[in-house]
């Protein structure tokens, strides 16, 4: 049987580092679509040229590699071909990536990162070895793995990915004492949010949110509505929110997650909406979280963009439930001992249990400061 030769031990060659981050921009073109597979990008070379090129533009679509050895025809014969991910090696939605590799003749395979799903992990590359391909794995593996961040964990945990959104003012408020956030930010600010929204499964927000401020929470562009929506998620113990509000008014799909003690009628009520009412277990009074992230990722939910406000916010952290936090911070003062705070409960005692964000990244909108990074939970207290 042919040794799969592993060449991570040696730095990879140029040429193909400079081919995989080809087929890396290529995969990152699906982002927003694939859910809930992951982002793959593949290019075809031969002779130091690129003849083929494609990415999974969407889940039930081809495969990058399949798009990118039907570019090359039969060119591809002897070629060298560059994937982001593992090929797959069984059927799903689409037929194995492997039998076509092989069939169209591929010499060479280089692979950035192996399928994280532990049923399918390294299977692809072995199939393909076996075949007599020659096989390079962990080219720009790291760059790959940041690629299908929310793609990992959601295969390996079965939970989907947590962006925590909030928009605050200098003096750390999320509006003012009389519950007024509109708006903290500018314009481009929350133009950018919709394209935020675009980028995930669904949006969760609270009951408080919506008697509040009586959101849409769709994707909108120039005004009009995305063609592609978001599930909407409320959290909502009793469902208090009216069947008349904004967010059944859109079409796009609402999900109402309650717990036993719901009214029947108040359920019913928002079902006959067009709502898709869940119950999950209570935790300290409240919708359990964790629970009702589980019964979202069974729905194939692998990503979820929280705009709650700070009780769900601090629920969230204090679960150590949050991947990764977006802050806007307008330059404004708004004061009060009353007015809510990004994250309340009882707090840490010592600065050394503090969270930090790893990976921090900063973009301006207009006078607003943007800021992201991937929060690093410490010892509890």
């Amino acid at each position: 049987m042919p040794h799969m030769r592993n060449k991570t031990a040696a730095p990879p060659r140029e040429a193909d580092i400079y081919f995989m981050s080809k087929a890396l921009a290529l995969g990152a073109k699906g982002e927003g679509s694939t859910s809930p597979n992951p982002m793959v990008g593949a290019v075809v070379v031969k002779h130091g040229r690129i003849i083929g090129a494609g990415y999974h533009r969407y889940a039930g679509s081809a495969h990058a590699e399949i798009e990118a050895i039907r570019e090359a025809g039969s060119s591809a014969q002897g070629a060298t071909l560059y994937v982001s991910l593992e090929p797959c090696s069984t059927f799903g939605r689409t037929p194995p990536c492997t039998d076509a590799i092989i069939g169209a003749g591929i010499a060479r395979i280089v692979v950035a990162a192996i399928d994280p799903n532990p049923r399918h992990s390294g299977k692809g590359l072995s199939i393909l070895s076996r075949a007599g391909i020659d096989v390079t794995r962990g080219v720009l593996e790291r760059e790959a793995a940041a690629l299908n961040r929310v793609f990992n964990k959601f295969i390996t945990t079965g939970m989907p990915w947590i962006t925590v959104k909030a928009a605050m003012t200098l003096d750390g408020r999320l509006a003012t004492r009389s519950g007024d956030s509109k708006w903290i930010t500018c314009e481009n600010s929350r133009a950018y949010v919709h394209r935020m929204r675009g980028r995930h499964d669904a949006v969760l927000v609270g009951r408080n949110t919506v008697l509040r401020d009586d959101p849409l929470l769709t994707v909108r562009r120039n005004g009009r509505a995305a063609p592609k929506q978001p599930r909407r998620v409320v959290v909502d113990e009793t469902c208090e929110i009216p069947p008349g509000a904004a967010i059944f008014k859109t079409g796009a799909g609402v999900i109402v997650a309650t717990t036993a003690k719901a009214p029947a009628g108040r359920a019913a009520a928002l079902a006959r909406r067009g709502a898709e009412v869940i119950t999950v277990k209570e935790k300290n009074g409240q919708v359990n979280l964790r629970d009702l992230l589980r019964k979202l990722a069974r729905a194939e939910i692998s990503s979820v963009m929280v705009e709650g406000g700070p009780q769900i916010i601090t629920s969230l952290f204090e679960g150590r439930l949050v991947d990764k936090l977006t802050v806007f911070i307008a330059p404004k003062l708004i004061g009060g001992d009353n007015a809510p705070a990004l994250i309340g409960g009882k707090g840490i005692q010592l600065m050394k249990n503090a969270v930090s964000l790893s990976d921090i990244t900063f973009k301006r909108f207009g006078g607003d400061i943007m800021i992201e990074g991937y929060p690093q939970f410490r010892e509890k207290e």
